[in-house]
């Protein structure tokens, strides 16, 4: 039967990603997909597989063990905004989150993990699977930086870390030496939109993780989505940490970048 990996899907395409990597090396991926948080036609080609919701955190568990699991992947990203929301939490949900001195994404995450861990299922880090998406530093676009630009990314750069390490948000937006937006609980996407809205073309956009971060908990990402955020917005910059934090449909990012005069810098 082989090493069998519990994958819980949420958003996007790491948790498909992490799977075909998973399976190349010889596991066999058990699946929790989130309903609302996970796209069902990334996940179609997978065989084991069942949707929960987000708070079915016992079920969860109880689905892997049935399984053989004993290690788990946390792929992909849930929309913070649904801690507001409980009427889809079992009470070890509710217990998870209301235990603890905040409710910050990084602590309840942090809480859920040592919970899986006391259940028997080590969580592990998504990052061997998917180091072929991790940048070096450099300009990635055709289209090089204005001095204007490179002024704003060294502004935005220590501010972005700061808020991330404040577990905040990961992103900034910044025109003229000063933030316009800072990323909160609504993501990076919506984030660079409304800095586009409030100070309109040629936004600069930097995004960062954490000093001292750990993958298993939040990987941070960049991709397509997020240069058509930029290009939504009208924005110039898109700036992100080279090693740290991978990009996602690349290639298709960065032609879309250069067509729009758009630059995208691993820093």
């Amino acid at each position: 039967m082989g090493r069998r990996l519990g994958i819980i899907a949420s958003s996007g395409e790491i948790p498909s990603l992490i799977q075909k990597k998973a399976s190349e090396k010889g596991s066999t991926c058990v699946v929790a997909a989130i309903e609302g948080q996970a796209e069902r036609s990334v996940l179609e080609d997978i065989e084991l597989i069942q949707w929960f919701q987000v708070g079915d955190i016992q079920r969860i568990v109880s689905y892997f063990k049935t399984n053989g699991v004993s290690s788990v992947i946390l792929a992909g990203k849930i929309d913070p905004r649904v801690i507001y929301d409980k009427t889809e939490f079992d009470l070890t949900a509710l217990r998870i989150l209301d235990s603890g001195k905040d409710k910050t994404p990084t602590s309840i995450i942090e809480k859920v993990i040592f919970f899986f861990e006391k259940q028997g299922l080590a969580v592990i880090d998504p990052t061997p699977f998917i180091l072929s998406y991790f940048c070096e530093k450099g300009t990635l676009t055709h289209t090089q930086p204005s001095k204007e630009m490179e002024l704003d990314i060294v502004f935005g750069w220590e501010i972005a870390r700061n808020i991330a390490d404040s577990d905040i948000g990961q992103t900034v937006v910044v025109k003229d030496r000063a933030i316009v937006a800072v990323e909160g609980m609504e993501g990076t996407d919506e984030a660079i939109k409304r800095g586009g809205r409030l100070a309109g073309r040629g936004t600069t956009v930097v995004k960062v993780s954490r000093m001292s971060q750990d993958p298993r908990v939040d990987l941070p990402a960049v991709g397509l989505t997020t240069v058509k955020s930029l290009v939504a917005a009208d924005g110039s910059v898109l700036c992100f940490e080279a090693g740290r934090m991978p990009f996602f449909q690349r290639q298709e990012a960065i032609s879309l970048a250069d067509s729009h005069g758009i630059t995208i810098i691993a820093k």
